[in-house]
């Protein structure tokens, strides 16, 4: 079994390592850094562009939407004055049918006919 006797595993590696030297870790980190990072400055400015183009792409597909939603709307006010001309063309021949059934049931009133 495990006891609190056994050794760890990890146990005396960290003495094992040789002494890090703090300049060669720099220079390598600077060189790592020196070698990624003018592609990553590359991408960045490539990725900002990407967004603005998107920014832009939107805007105009929003000025887009709101025209065919005008062209909807006069759409339907044109329906809207076509159902309305409809509507009047009828409302005048029942008027015209109206005086044309006065002007019979007054010339039967004239001749002496009560209605």
């Amino acid at each position: 079994g495990v006891g609190p006797s056994d050794a760890s595993p990890d146990e005396g590696v960290v003495e094992d390592l040789p002494l890090i030297d703090e300049k060669a870790v720099e220079q390598l980190t600077e060189g790592l850094i020196s070698h990624y990072l003018p592609d990553l400055q590359r991408s960045k400015s490539a990725l900002q562009e990407l967004t603005q183009n998107q920014v832009v792409l939107l805007e105009t597909l929003e000025q887009e939407i709101s025209k065919f939603k005008e062209c909807n709307s006069i759409l339907d006010i044109n329906a809207l004055f076509s159902e309305a001309k409809h509507y009047h063309n009828k409302l005048v021949n029942i008027r015209n049918e109206m005086m044309m059934l006065h002007e019979k049931t007054s010339k039967l009133k004239v001749s002496g006919i009560n209605i």
